[in-house]
């Protein structure tokens, strides 16, 4: 068959054949960890990285860009629709027979998976705060690509184009949100009552017997 010649289309099956070839159990985890599970561990390296973020010298710029990564996340999926609407690209199912679906409803366009896009915004949003946190997140979001694969539901340049969306909104708008986020996490710091949520004073993690932050490189990688 002609569609045999598209390696897009090649890969899509290659994958999804995976999926007729596992047992139900395997099938069902999948479809969940596709659905739900990857933005589910996201929002867990998020949160620790904010747990973290916290107590760095540079907390209120660091809790910043933590706030920025759903907010980035948000703003893509937004920039996502319309390029949906202009691209028109039926879901795979639709189009290619002999592929195993493991989750029905979906009836939108294909191009870009919006999985993909959320689920590496984040990542990348993480990363410029905490790069180790933040390489689990980009190893997380790209296992969500291959989920949705496997699920029957996307193409990979579906995927390859969410992943690429998702990166190039956190990172090209990111002076321009953390120099208004910033701001405002300073004054949520200055607060008696909320500024835990952004910063730890120091004496706090001393007497919590937590390393010094100057000994914490690994934490410290902020992209101003």
């Amino acid at each position: 068959m002609a569609e045999w010649d598209n390696p897009d289309v090649e890969l899509l099956h290659d994958i999804n054949g995976l999926a007729r070839q596992a047992p139900d159990w395997a099938d069902h985890l999948m479809e969940y960890v596709g659905e739900y599970g990857t933005i589910v561990a996201l929002a867990v390296l998020g949160l620790w990285a904010w747990w973290t973020a916290r107590r760095r010298p540079d907390a209120v710029a660091a809790v910043a860009g933590l706030v920025w990564a759903p907010l980035a996340a948000g703003v893509a999926l937004l920039v996502n629709v319309p390029i949906r609407e202009f691209v028109e690209r039926p879901r795979p199912f639709l189009t290619h027979d002999g592929l195993e679906v493991l989750v029905d409803g979906k009836r939108d366009f294909s191009f870009v998976s919006d999985h993909a896009t959320l689920a590496m915004a984040l990542a990348v949003g993480i990363f410029m705060v905490n790069r180790r946190l933040g390489l689990v997140g980009i190893l997380v979001a790209v296992f969500a690509g291959v989920c949705r694969i496997y699920m029957g539901v996307h193409y990979p340049t579906d995927v390859i184009g969410g992943l690429a969306l998702g990166t190039a909104v956190a990172l090209l708008l990111a002076p321009v949100a953390l120099a208004l986020l910033t701001p405002l996490m300073r004054a949520m710091a200055a607060s008696p009552r909320i500024g835990r949520l952004v910063s730890v004073p120091p004496e706090s993690v001393a007497r919590a017997g937590e390393p010094d932050a100057e000994r914490q490189p690994q934490d410290r990688d902020l992209v101003a």
